[in-house]
């Protein structure tokens, strides 16, 4: 009995000829057609097996010409659903009115006892009759087979019992991939919603409960293994909410992409686990300015910092407008090489990928010289804190000349824009690293009125999910058993997702006529101790007994607030109401573009990249920023020393 049972199961795995399952529906084509054909005339005393015969050759014909136009017999019958049963029911359908047609035909134009009648002239309600029970039986065979498939495959593997946040259309998408899961074997408890209009109701059979009714004796009493959020509009504030919720009960949380999202990704809808930037706090910054698409339409675009985080998403969205050359370069060469592999580009034929470093002046002027680039995406940069405080040579090095060099190659072979990515350390600084930006910044905008070049500088906060950013860190520390580090239990950041940040730069870079400084609404800022403890919810690990959170102090020049503005800066408003323009100070423009020449010129020069060299570049920076001021770090001492050269 097992060797049978055993060997059913190696049948039944296998997907059989396409012929075979042609053959079956034919049999089953032919055995409806007896049991019709005798019901429909057993009532008239006018049942004839030798009439059955011949007539039996237009039902055959007719259903075997539909299966062979409507494919039924392709599809994998063990996975057999709602699609599979509507074509079916479409197969029959046109087999029945194929069959019509010709028994009308033959009605009208032949008498009833030639040759053509005994073969070609059927009973309506015979036709009738029989398409009925024939659509019923090549849907059940499927669902019997499908049943048996699962009965000897999946019956030993435990149900998980599922929750859905969201009975409308969203929520019912989710409910068909559960139940059209086989392998997952999920079982679907009940919905859930927010809002009391639907609840009480039932929806596929299913009871609609009210997000209160699901307590820990609801989740003990019917086991739940997980909830799914389900609905069109993932705003991060009610998902905050939601989260909450279920993330005191231990559930695990998922949820479905909404369709919108996709449209113009042209992805499939999936079920995948909650992500910290579901989370932020704020909706979702989209944007679909066709605009931007024409800025760049037919141009030569050079991306820098190509293969970073910011640099990247850029390419990607750049690549799908219809450029006229895309340079795609960094200095680091294994990054570069994945992004292409990975990207998707509208002209392949005109697209470079060039290894190279924006210091490099001789370099970079081939690289003009050769493409001569109509807008320019300056977004390679040294960004991490710590790491430039530690470095501050090649911070400035990196920052502010490689941003020297690339700005008067703008200008001097006529670029149309240059776009420079800088960041919100920039403002009132506290460290190296966003005081060599904002020194970036005022070099760019000194270089505006020199040229034809039109020169836009954009601002924005951290970045989810870029390379070093906070996320990455805490889910590495997640995966050694922790603890998260933080560095104050006050500090807050603003958050916006890559594509968010890429977004608002090109629609920044499509406004702007040059001279602006463009800043992005980013919401409320975030507190990272909050943020640490959802995402240890999310990893379904308990705050503190699984996975604590060490405060360690602040690190060198690092902030506990971050601005967007500085003290003196106010902002104009666009069409846009996420992106403003910042009214900075002009003031001594050309003095300081003067100190920022003297200190590339001296990062130029034979010094060595000593102590005291670093230093020295420090105190330039300082004198070209006035407003830095640094925080536990080894240079405050150099404000202490301005300020008594000032008293």
């Amino acid at each position: 009995m097992q060797m049978k049972l055993a060997l059913l199961k190696r049948r039944l795995r296998k997907d059989n000829p396409r012929w075979v399952i042609l053959l079956l529906d034919i049999v089953i084509v032919l055995s409806c057609y007896v049991v019709s054909h005798f019901i429909v005339n057993s009532f008239t005393g006018g049942f004839d097996v030798e009439l059955m015969v011949k007539k039996g050759l237009l039902i055959l014909t007719a259903y075997t010409a539909t299966f062979l136009i409507m494919c039924t017999y392709k599809d994998i019958v063990r996975h057999t659903g709602l699609s599979e049963a509507i074509r079916i029911f479409k197969t029959v359908w046109l087999a029945c009115m194929m069959i019509f047609v010709v028994s009308f035909a033959v009605r009208q134009f032949f008498p009833k006892d030639t040759l053509v009648s005994d073969y070609l002239r059927q009973s309506y309600s015979l036709i009738f009759t029989h398409g009925f029970f024939t659509m019923v039986m090549l849907v059940a065979a499927r669902v019997a087979y499908r049943q048996l498939y699962e009965i000897l495959f999946f019956t030993k593997r435990k149900s998980r019992h599922v929750l859905i946040f969201g009975a409308s259309r969203p929520g019912l998408v989710a409910y068909a991939m559960l139940t059209d899961d086989i392998r997952a074997k999920n079982k679907v408890i009940a919905f859930v919603e927010d809002k009391s209009n639907r609840v009480g109701k039932n929806s596929r059979g299913i009871r609609i409960l009210h997000i209160s009714d699901i307590d820990e004796d609801y989740v003990r009493k019917h086991d739940i293994d997980e909830v799914i959020i389900a609905v069109e509009n993932n705003d991060p504030e009610r998902l905050a909410r939601v989260t909450d919720h279920f993330q005191h009960l231990n559930i695990e949380l998922k949820i479905m992409q909404p369709g919108r999202s996709l449209l113009n990704g042209g992805g499939k809808r999936q079920i995948r686990k909650l992500q910290i930037e579901d989370l932020l706090g704020r909706k979702p910054i989209r944007l679909n300015n066709p605009i931007v698409e024409e800025e760049l339409n037919d141009r030569t675009i050079i991306v820098t910092g190509a293969a970073g985080s910011i640099g990247s998403e850029l390419a990607r969205q750049i690549a799908r407008v219809n450029y006229k050359r895309l340079i795609l370069l960094d200095q680091s060469e294994s990054p570069l090489y994945d992004l292409q592999q990975t990207i998707h580009l509208q002209h392949p034929e005109s697209s470079h990928f060039i290894v190279g470093d924006v210091r490099d002046r001789i370099f970079m002027r081939r690289v003009f010289e050769k493409y001569r680039p109509e807008v320019v995406f300056h977004a390679a940069a040294y960004k991490h804190v710590p790491l430039m405080e530690d470095n501050p040579y090649e911070a400035i090095w990196t920052n502010v000349y490689g941003s020297r060099i690339m700005a008067d190659l703008a200008m001097e072979f006529d670029a149309y824009k240059f776009v420079m990515i800088s960041t919100d350390k920039a403002v009132n600084p506290t460290n190296v690293m966003g005081a060599s930006k904002r020194a970036a910044e005022i070099y760019i905008n000194s270089c505006n009125a020199r040229s034809r070049t039109n020169f836009i500088i954009t601002r924005f906060g951290n970045v989810l999910g870029s390379n070093g950013s906070v996320i990455p860190l805490f889910e590495k520390q997640m995966e050694r058993g922790g603890p998260l580090t933080l560095t104050h239990p006050d500090i807050t950041r603003y958050f916006m997702t890559i594509p968010e940040a890429c977004q608002l730069v090109l629609e920044a870079g499509t406004m702007g006529h040059g001279g602006e400084i463009f800043v992005f609404d980013m919401g409320k800022s975030v507190k990272i101790i909050d943020l640490a403890k959802r995402m240890i919810k999310l990893k379904g690990y308990r705050y503190p007994q699984d996975i604590d959170i060490k405060i360690v102090g602040l690190r060198p020049g690092e902030k506990i607030f971050e601005e967007l503005l500085a003290n003196n800066e106010n902002t104009i408003a666009t069409h846009h109401p996420k992106i403003m323009i910042a009214q900075v100070s002009t003031n001594d423009l050309l003095m300081k573009r003067l100190q920022i020449e003297q200190m590339c010129a001296y990062l130029q020069s034979e010094h060595g990249r000593d102590e005291q060299t670093e230093l020295e570049v420090v105190k330039q920076l300082k004198a070209i920023v006035p407003e830095f001021i640094s925080q536990n770090s080894v240079y405050s001492n150099l404000d202490t020393t301005k300020s008594s050269m000032v008293s």
